[in-house]
């Protein structure tokens, strides 16, 4: 960025719009019907996903993103505890498991808008695809106009698409009692609650933690709050009330319409909608819900595709990794990193719709995607206790009750729930019949995703840092 590039005011998120970022990245109605498969015991489930996941992480990242506000999100706060390997680290594992997430949630975004048209279009290969990298180089485009452009999209898209969709869900689940309409589920009891845990639902307790993956999100944003020390708090605490109470109502509202066996049959959320709203008698809304879930869909996606870029932009400017990836336009937005994110993504979806052969290898993929974001969760925790004990003196406006007790009881669940998580994931699904086979395979996968920082570091060049340029960018 050159010297003589307009200045931008950054600080324009409120606490509304801080919490929308969290909200956008976290709640997701595709993930309704899977959880609503369990009955009562989903609220279990989620239960176990908020003590040991959206609590700590909800805390830790209040903490460390006021203490630490310089922005970076994940970086800054590792980087503190760890330095630069490990902040680098844990950033890169947030970056590239999104390389591989992209398509899964982009295909979804496709097949939904399918279901809006006609049905048939998500069994096109060629519909899907095209589909797929409009709404990919679409969100693209909205993040390089920079964090204004951003946050106004995510502020209407994440009501339009994620939170009114799951009111209503809510509202007609209400409805369904009142009418005194035949609930599915058994008569509930304290004792349907408990999840059943033994070693065909083990594997699911990585989904169930990594469902509220990214209430981070918004601490890539910290600098561009007017005051992070009171307002990243805040929005903490209101999108993890939103998020916990739209998924948990939702679930129960599609659990006790939908038998089990409907839900198992379900090839997508559209079905379990359909089948949602043909029996309240509102089929004529299928399809404008259709549209508005593809809105939530691309927003989920936008939160994910700045957020860590905003934060490989960072580590770039500071001299880590070549000049090409510190390319940022006037808007201040990362367009280098934005551009070489698009163009690998846009290969792997290639691969995911023309070459279902590939299946077996992307199911390794996705399990790598876990792992990373584990790898992620463990530095972060690990760093919110530390710092308790290596900078004691840096203010925290926001600081976790209970001292050094409040601190390894936050961060001990958190790094309990991850780590638990990381080994779980590693477990295979039936279809494999070699278990050495899949956990090498995740495992070295897994290893040269996030091992490149250490390459960037270790071949690192003084050229590189902006102090050797003049203080600027070509």
């Amino acid at each position: 960025m050159s010297d003589d590039a307009p200045v931008v005011n950054k600080k324009v998120l409120g606490v509304f719009a801080l919490a929308m970022i969290n909200v956008a990245a976290v709640l997701s109605i595709r993930n309704f019907p899977s959880m609503a498969i369990y009955g009562w015991s989903c609220i279990g489930w989620y239960i176990l996903g908020t003590i040991l996941f959206l609590i700590p992480i909800s805390l830790a990242g209040a903490e460390l993103a006021t203490g630490w506000p310089e922005g970076g999100g994940v970086y800054a706060w590792v980087k503190q505890a760890f330095g630069e390997k490990g902040g680098f680290t844990a950033l890169f594992c947030e970056w590239s498991n999104n390389l591989v997430w992209f398509p899964t949630v982009l295909s979804f975004t496709a097949s939904t808008l399918a279901f809006a048209l006609t049905p048939n279009l998500a069994s096109n290969p060629w519909f899907m695809f095209s589909v797929m990298m409009i709404v990919f180089w679409g969100t693209t485009a909205i993040a390089y106009f920079g964090e204004e452009a951003s946050a106004k999209f995510s502020n209407v898209g994440v009501i339009l698409g994620s939170i009114v969709p799951s009111l209503l869900i809510i509202i007609l689940g209400l409805w369904w009692l009142g009418s005194g309409q035949a609930i599915v589920l058994p008569h509930f009891s304290f004792g349907q609650v408990v999840p059943t845990i033994n070693l065909s639902t083990l594997p699911f307790f990585a989904t169930v933690v990594l469902l509220f993956a990214g209430m981070e999100m918004a601490g890539f944003h910290a600098l561009e709050t007017r005051n992070p020390q009171r307002d990243y708090p805040k929005a903490m605490a209101l999108s993890a009330v939103i998020i916990v109470i739209c998924t948990v109502l939702a679930t129960l509202a599609i659990a006790i319409v939908i038998p089990a066996s409907q839900l198992n049959l379900a090839s997508g959320v559209m079905q379990a909608i359909q089948y949602f709203f043909d029996a309240s008698g509102i089929a004529w809304l299928v399809g404008p819900m259709a549209l508005l879930i593809t809105l939530g869909g691309v927003v989920n996606l936008a939160s994910w595709l700045i957020g860590p870029a905003k934060g490989l932009g960072i580590v770039a400017e500071e001299g880590n990794m070549p000049p090409i990836f510190d390319r940022t336009n006037k808007y201040g937005a990362p367009v280098a990193v934005l551009v070489i994110q698009a163009l690998i993504g846009s290969v792997v979806s290639l691969l995911y719709v023309f070459l279902p052969s590939v299946n077996q290898a992307y199911w390794i993929l996705s399990a790598m995607t876990v792992e990373l974001l584990c790898i992620v969760y463990i530095l972060v925790f690990a760093a919110l206790i530390k710092l308790r004990y290596s900078q004691p003196d840096t203010p925290r406006p926001f600081k976790i009750p209970g001292g050094k007790t409040g601190i390894w009881i936050v961060g001990g669940l958190g790094l309990f729930g991850t780590t638990f998580a990381f080994i779980v994931g590693l477990m295979p699904p039936s279809f494999f019949t070699s278990w050495v086979t899949y956990v090498s395979a995740v495992l070295l996968g897994t290893f040269l995703l996030a091992v490149p920082p250490l390459v960037f570091l270790k071949f690192k060049h003084p050229g590189w840092s902006k102090k050797t340029q003049g203080g600027s960018n070509p």
